[in-house]
């Protein structure tokens, strides 16, 4: 029994982490605050479960028209914050609306988003359930299935970050402008980055809704954006490894404090705090940094 508790944790962590690496693209790579994904991983969920029961799809093919669902809604997603930039204040300077989309009013736009997507799925009770949301759903995913999805996507950023595709994508969170005037089309890598983080948070919401058993917009709001946004501080949001590290440890600590009661959300609260007061960058950074320390005190 312990032991299929600690599996069904890693799992849980292992679609957390699906779910990291599409807010990791988008935050980590163009420093933008995404407060929308967690309706993305919403929308990828009820796609999901759609596909499979009334489409009587296999998983796999329920998880496709997931990622292909979420997708279009990051590509809608991208498409409006480019219209509420051009709406929006211009300021001083004469930089496109692209280059002043970041920051505040970024993460304000998307919060936007999320909650007209939240009171959509909340109306449409024929097929969302609304407010109670929808139970019984056959649990079709495995452990096996998430750690394959996480081992794929994983290999599959990690090479994309040493591409060329990647390579502009960092330019770009390093200086946005620059790249522009490099003649790269910042826009075009930009809807990239939404559109695969979405379809990323759609593999999460369709594997976990096999896996959870029930889907209630309530349980996919605002609070899940910002608990994956502790996940990609923690872990760090510079690079995949983080996203996975930073799911990990948010799934497994209410497990292993179990024991503290009350107190597990105080020292949960305290252990994100020192790491970002003492490494920014997440555990991550101090993993890489670790060896680097350990080579001159070797040597002397």
């Amino acid at each position: 029994m312990l032991a299929q508790q600690f599996i069904n944790a890693i799992s849980l962590g292992g679609v957390y982490a699906l779910f990291a690496f599409g807010f990791t693209l988008v935050f980590g790579v163009l420093n933008v605050i995404n407060l929308a994904h967690g309706a993305v991983f919403m929308i990828g969920a009820y796609a999901a479960l759609h596909a499979v029961v009334q489409l009587r799809l296999p998983l796999l093919g329920g998880i496709f028209v997931a990622m292909l669902v979420t997708g279009v809604a990051g590509w809608i997603l991208d498409k409006w914050i480019r219209r509420r930039a051009a709406a929006g204040p211009r300021c001083s300077s004469d930089r496109p609306a692209d280059a002043q989309t970041s920051g505040v009013y970024l993460a304000m736009a998307t919060l936007a988003f999320g909650e007209v997507v939240r009171v959509v799925i909340l109306n449409a009770e024929t097929l969302t359930g609304g407010a109670l949301g929808l139970n019984g759903i056959p649990q079709l995913t495995a452990w096996y299935d998430v750690a394959l999805a996480v081992g794929v996507m994983l290999y599959v950023l990690l090479r994309l970050a040493h591409s060329r595709v990647g390579r502009t994508m960092t330019a770009i969170s390093q200086d946005e402008l620059a790249t522009e005037l490099m003649g790269l089309n910042v826009g075009a890598y930009k809807l990239f980055s939404f559109a695969l983080g979405a379809a990323l948070a759609g593999l999460a919401g369709g594997l976990n809704a096999h896996f959870t058993f029930f889907i209630s917009p309530n349980e996919y709001g605002f609070e899940r954006g910002v608990e994956i946004l502790a996940m990609g501080v923690l872990g760090g949001s510079g690079s995949p490894w983080g996203a996975l590290i930073g799911a990990v440890l948010i799934t497994l600590l209410p497990e292993l404090l179990r024991g503290l009661g009350h107190y597990r959300p105080l020292l949960n609260g305290i252990i994100l705090i020192v790491i970002i007061l003492y490494s920014p960058k997440g555990i991550w950074d101090i993993l890489q940094s670790a060896p680097r320390r350990a080579r001159p005190t070797a040597a002397s």
